[in-house]
C-alpha cells in the first residue's frame, strides 16, 4: 500500500471573516498544538490577525508558526499562511467591513489553489459573510458553489453530517420563489447519485438507506397541496429503486424529524435550504458539519456563521470546528486507502461496514452512531 496512508493528512483552514468568530474557534480548536498527532494544520489568513486574537484571549503561552508556503508546514505546530498585506490589519471583533471581506476571499483563494495542487489533502473553510466577501472573482452564494466551479463541476451537494443525521439539500442557496422550479427529474436524479456516491466512497456505507422529503406540505397529500411529488420525486424514487437502490418517500418533512424516522435511514434529501438546515441545526449544531459532496478533494465546515454579536467576547464553542477537522482528516485518509485499493487489483476490497470508516471510530466525539 502506498506510504501516504500512514502519514498525517494536511489540513488546510481558512480563517473566514476575521471580525467573526472564526478566528476564535479555530485558535482554540489548535490551542497548544493539541491535533498535532492527527493532522498538520495550516492556516490561511493572517498571523498578524491571529495574534491578535491570541493577545485578546490570553493564549500567550502558545505560539504559532508562520511559513510562506506549504511545503514548509512543521508536523508538530500549527503553521499560519499570511494572504495579504496585513501590516495594518486591525480587528474589529462584530463590525461588518469590506477589509475583512476581501480578507476571507484572499484566505480562501489561496488555501483553494494549494488543495488544487495537491499541497493540502483536504480543506475546512471558516464561516464567511456573504455580503462583504463578493467581487469580480467571488460571485456565488456561498462557499459550495464557488468550490464546484473551482473544480470544474456544475453543481455540488450540501451535505450536512453528524453523529446520528446526515442531511443533503436539493437546492442551496437560493430564493424560496425559485425552489420549485428546481424540483426537476435531472436535478433530482443528479443530486440523488451525488449522495449515494459519498455515503459509499466517503462514509464507507456499502450499501446506503436514503430518505427524501417531500417540497409540499404533508408530501403533496395526493395532489392536493401540490403535484411535484406526484410528478417527479415519486418517479424519480422508483426509478432508483428499479436499480437496486434503497431510496424511499417522499416522506412529510414535519413528521418526520418530529418521530425521528430519520435515525432509521443513512442519509435524508431534502428539497431545500431551510427544510433541511433547519432541523439538523436544531438537533446537531454544536457537533455538525457541513461537507460538500461530489468534488475531487475534500472540504469540511463548520455549520454555522460569523456570529457577529458574540466576536471577541471568547464564548464561542469550537465544537462544530473541531468536528469539521475530524471528518476532513477521516475523509481524505479512507479516499487514500480506497484509491491504493483500487491501484492494486489483485487485492479484494474488504467488506467495510459503517462502523469500520475511520470516521465511525472512537475519540474526540468522531461522528460515533
Amino acid at each position: 500500500m502506498s506510504d501516504q496512508i500512514s502519514d498525517k493528512p494536511v489540513i488546510g483552514i481558512t480563517l473566514g471573516d476575521y471580525n467573526g468568530i472564526g478566528p476564535e474557534v479555530i485558535l482554540k480548536a489548535l490551542e497548544g498544538n493539541q491535533l498535532a498527532k492527527l493532522c498538520t494544520p495550516i492556516i490561511y489568513g493572517s498571523l498578524r490577525v491571529l495574534n491578535q486574537y491570541r493577545n485578546l484571549f490570553e493564549m500567550k503561552e502558545w505560539t504559532l508558526h508562520g511559513i510562506q508556503k506549504a511545503d514548509q508546514a512543521n508536523p508538530k505546530l500549527t503553521n499560519v499562511i499570511t494572504c495579504w498585506h496585513d501590516h495594518q490589519t486591525e480587528i474589529q471583533p462584530g463590525k461588518i467591513t469590506a477589509e475583512a471581506g476581501q480578507g476571507s476571499f484572499a484566505s480562501l483563494k489561496r488555501a483553494v489553489e494549494d488543495l488544487k495542487e495537491g499541497k493540502i489533502q483536504a480543506l475546512v473553510t471558516g464561516p464567511i459573510n456573504k455580503d462583504n466577501i463578493q467581487n469580480e472573482d467571488f460571485k456565488f452564494p456561498g462557499h459550495t458553489e464557488f468550490l464546484a466551479q473551482s473544480f470544474g463541476k456544475e453543481d455540488a451537494l450540501m451535505f450536512m453530517v453528524s453523529g446520528e443525521l446526515r442531511v443533503g439539500v436539493l437546492s442551496g442557496h437560493i430564493p424560496l420563489e425559485k425552489v420549485s422550479t428546481n424540483v426537476t427529474t435531472e436535478r433530482l436524479t443528479a443530486k440523488i447519485e451525488q449522495m449515494l456516491q459519498s455515503l459509499k466512497g466517503d462514509f464507507g456505507i456499502k450499501k446506503p438507506k436514503l430518505a427524501l422529503l417531500g417540497l409540499n406540505p404533508h408530501a403533496g397529500e395526493n395532489g392536493l397541496l401540490g403535484n411535484e411529488e406526484i410528478d417527479v420525486i415519486t418517479p424519480v424514487i422508483k426509478n432508483f429503486k428499479e436499480k437496486g437502490n434503497l431510496v424511499f418517500g417522499p416522506f412529510p418533512a414535519d413528521g418526520f424529524f418530529a418521530a425521528a424516522t430519520y435515525k432509521q435511514y443513512d442519509a435524508v434529501l431534502a428539497m431545500y435550504h431551510d427544510q433541511g438546515l433547519i432541523p439538523f441545526k436544531t438537533l446537531a449544531f454544536n457537533e455538525g458539519v457541513n461537507f460538500t459532496a461530489g468534488l475531487s478533494a475534500v472540504r469540511t465546515s463548520p455549520d454555522h456563521g460569523t456570529a457577529y454579536n458574540i466576536a471577541g467576547k471568547n464564548i464561542a464553542e469550537p465544537g462544530s470546528l473541531l468536528q469539521a477537522i475530524y471528518l476532513a482528516c477521516d475523509v481524505s485518509r479512507f479516499r487514500v486507502v480506497n484509491e491504493d485499493i483500487d491501484k492494486h487489483a489483485l487485492i479484494s476490497k474488504p467488506q467495510q461496514s459503517e462502523s469500520q470508516h475511520p470516521a465511525k471510530s472512537g475519540g474526540k466525539q468522531r461522528f460515533n452512531n
